[in-house]
């Protein structure tokens, strides 16, 4: 049974323009106290075609986790332009927020992206070289794809890994982890919360 359940994630400061910062208000719980940190990442998908142009944006450790109901905000900068393919800037993309406890992912949110240009001009007239200082990035917060994977536990007998099983609650994206490396940071742990679920993933 799965230790920890995401019950909320709220878009912030969305639509925003490109090179803002991605911000997630992650509400999540936890059924009973937990050995080791959990592991957040956002990851951005900089093409359908091939998971190489993956970029992990921010990867953070929270920790440690007592028993109840929990709330953070997870901050992280924009991808960085220069590795998006030049045909894949503009349009519908992924970004993915992923949770892991010891080196397990066990939850991934997919929300589309719609990166475009607000001139009419642009729109209609759209540069070879795509100017990223004038797109606008548009999640789609209330539509999440979720998937979820069975792992090892504190309570599992040995340290060998549970082939994962999807189950997704509202479809599968269609990526999967970047191979891409990330400075990560710890994060002092998070206050209480009693907002209300507006999303049960796990």
């Amino acid at each position: 049974m799965a230790k920890v359940h995401i019950v909320n994630v709220v878009v912030l400061d969305n639509p925003s323009q490109f090179f803002n910062p991605f911000q997630f208000e992650i509400t999540f719980e936890c059924v009973e106290d937990l050995q080791e940190d959990l592991e957040w990442k956002i990851i951005y998908v900089g093409s359908a075609e091939s998971e190489n142009y993956d970029q992990i944006l921010d990867t953070v450790y929270v920790g440690p986790v007592p028993e109840g109901k929990h709330m953070f905000v997870f901050q992280a900068d924009p991808p960085d332009q220069k590795k998006i393919p030049v045909g894949d800037a503009v349009g519908v993309t992924v970004v993915l927020l992923t949770c892991g406890y010891k080196g397990q992912e066990f939850v991934r949110v997919g929300y589309y992206v719609n990166n475009s240009y607000t001139d009419s001009e642009l729109q209609e007239n759209p540069p070879e070289v795509p100017q990223f200082e004038k797109l606008q990035r548009n999640i789609l917060g209330t539509q999440p794809r979720v998937t979820k994977f069975k792992i090892d536990w504190d309570d599992a007998r040995d340290t060998e890994n549970i082939p994962p099983a999807e189950n997704s609650t509202n479809g599968n994206t269609n990526t999967s982890s970047s191979q891409a490396q990330a400075d990560s940071k710890p994060v002092p742990m998070l206050e209480n919360s009693n907002s209300a679920c507006a999303m049960e993933v796990a």
